[in-house]
């Protein structure tokens, strides 16, 4: 008990600090002519202005600024934000805002998105907080939540079990309850209660996919603080419970370790959007600068089974984690791809990923990685490769093409790049920021605490990016093999500092060939455990370890 409690303390401490930095910023931030900070996304405005707000409206919170100048700086953008709101009844998104504003917020096109969120959380923003509200705002949001409520843009039924889907169930349970409509709330309950069901019994189809992870957990926690109904509330603890057990599985100081069905620049290459994580775990530093998709990080909290919260803070022993997913094909019942993801989580390190590629939405699969706690490195905290595909540009090391195929054991990834005649044949590589030395297919480095040996089919070129290394190597078909060593892992085997680790790495190349087959072979430093990875291109990849065929059988859709 003294322990929970302890946690309850800090993670409330840990909350006001982000409600702080963000407030003194957006105090410090001048308003554009729109009389808003951001015109990129709508919702921005309404976080900023919320923490703003909640920043002057506690007196206990030291502050340096003027607590009326803020309030009144607040309820300004709050006001100017509520009402871009589309409120004409009959027409097209009624109820609902633009996301986008440039180049003038009032003229800007009505979007679907920014309503499934942020309705919810201005219901609880205005139960906390109406009271200190002005007249005119506490009518404008009273107004707008109305206007919310029969826009009816959550009444739609659960298919997919996808982050929408979630968000439209915590908005039926919160404005069911708000205007007493017992049907909305017997919708909301039936679609928690299959939503739940789904992902306990097939796992979830968006696996690690930031930031729409945060929106499941932001509307479930919103809805449970504001439920009363003791049986509805402890359904919601369930979902709840059942989200931070996930999170808690690939979870690495800050770091999401394995595959991540979709990923946006502030999650790929380095993992970015860290806040739920802070509040949660408060085992890592708070990154300095920017903090995207700020949200509902320092307002709503639900704390994590202690099971989870173990998992998560306790790495002292290395786990492996063998996970099953159905994913969900909307309007076909019948094929519904079955995924398997890995993961070797250490105290200093993680490795894993996805052994299936599977297409996902913008083509943002990271298919694997190496991942660093955050703070761990200068710069990102993954490492990792892939061959460029639908939607890549230059500088951005997302949207992977197909042709890829992986092995997973421990510490090693074998990867090989079946590229076809026709396409361009080159794969990049991004490198955590630390000490490299360079071979002319190899790149042996030291960067978190950890030991890397990279080795290429090919030679390669190296780019220096402001926070990753960049490597890129054509003339594919080829292979990209990656081993990682502990300081305590590399020390058990006699090796102290990066000299001696790549004068030892050096004399462990893996053997690559291409044909008819393309193939690789390595004996991984630890164990010597014999990893081989071969492809023709057009049957399933053979990947064996120790001369045994990879199986499935023991992945399982819970741990």
């Amino acid at each position: 008990m003294a322990d929970r409690l302890q946690n309850e303390t800090s993670s409330t401490i840990r909350q006001r600090q982000i409600v702080y930095s963000i407030a003194v910023e957006a105090q410090r931030r001048p308003l554009l002519d729109s009389g808003l900070w951001f015109q990129d996304d709508v919702r921005n405005n309404f976080y900023y202005a919320s923490y703003l707000f909640a920043a002057a409206a506690d007196h206990t919170m030291e502050l340096p600024f003027g607590r009326e100048d803020a309030k009144r700086k607040a309820e300004a953008v709050l006001l100017e934000t509520v009402q871009l709101q589309n409120r004409q009844p009959g027409t097209k998104l009624y109820g609902h805002w633009p996301l986008g504003l440039s180049p003038v917020p009032r003229e800007a096109a009505l979007h679907e998105l920014p309503v499934e969120i942020m309705g919810s959380l201005m219901v609880w923003f205005c139960k906390q907080y109406s009271a200190q509200f002005s007249a005119g705002l506490r009518v404008a949001f009273h107004t707008a939540i109305g206007h919310i409520y029969r826009s009816g843009f959550f009444r739609k039924p659960v298919l997919t079990f996808g982050h929408h889907e979630a968000k439209y169930t915590a908005a039926k349970l919160i404005f069911g309850k708000l205007f007493e409509d017992h049907e909305l709330r017997e919708d909301g309950r039936h679609s928690l209660e299959i939503t739940l069901a789904h992902i306990r019994a097939k796992g979830m189809p968006e696996y690690g996919s930031l930031p729409w992870f945060w929106h499941w957990v932001q509307a479930f926690t919103c809805a449970w603080e504001l439920e009363e109904d003791s049986s509805l509330k402890a359904t919601l603890g369930e979902m709840l419970d059942f989200l931070w057990t996930e999170r808690s599985q690939w979870y690495l100081k800050g770091a999401w370790a394995g595959a991540h069905s979709r990923g946006w620049p502030h999650d790929v290459p380095a993992d970015g959007n860290v806040l739920h994580d802070y509040v949660q775990f408060g085992d890592f530093e708070l990154p300095g600068g920017e903090m995207p998709r700020t949200e509902y990080a320092g307002f709503l909290f639900y704390e994590a089974p202690e099971q989870a919260l173990s998992a998560a803070l306790n790495r002292k022993s290395a786990v492996e984690v063998f996970k099953q997913t159905e994913k969900v094909v909307a309007g076909n019942q019948e094929v519904q791809p079955q995924l398997h993801s890995y993961a070797y989580i250490t105290r200093d390190y993680a490795a894993g990923g996805m052994w299936e590629r599977v297409e996902e939405f913008d083509n943002e699969q990271l298919r694997w990685a190496f991942s660093l706690p955050v703070g761990a490195a200068e710069g990102v905290n993954r490492l990792y490769f892939f061959h460029p595909g639908q939607g890549y540009q230059p500088g951005d090391p997302r949207h992977q093409s197909p042709y890829m195929e992986v092995l997973y054991h421990k510490n090693t990834i074998l990867s090989l790049f079946p590229v076809p005649g026709g396409e361009d044949t080159a794969v990049v590589g991004v490198l955590p920021l630390g000490e490299w030395i360079r071979q002319p297919r190899a790149l042996f480095g030291y960067a978190g605490n950890v030991y890397f040996a990279v080795y290429l089919s090919h030679e390669y070129k190296l780019l220096e990016r402001q926070t990753y290394l960049e490597v890129t190597s054509a003339d594919m078909p080829g292979g990209v093999v990656v081993e990682a060593l502990s300081l305590d892992q590399a020390a058990g085997l006699g090796i102290s500092g990066l000299e001696e680790f790549a004068a030892a790495a050096v004399h462990r190349v893996p053997v690559f060939a291409a044909g008819e087959v393309l193939s690789a072979e390595y004996t991984s430093w630890t164990g010597s455990t014999l990893l081989q990875l071969s492809t023709d291109g057009s049957t399933p990849a053979q990947a064996l370890i120790n001369g045994t065929m990879v199986s499935f059988g023991h992945y399982t859709f819970n741990i």
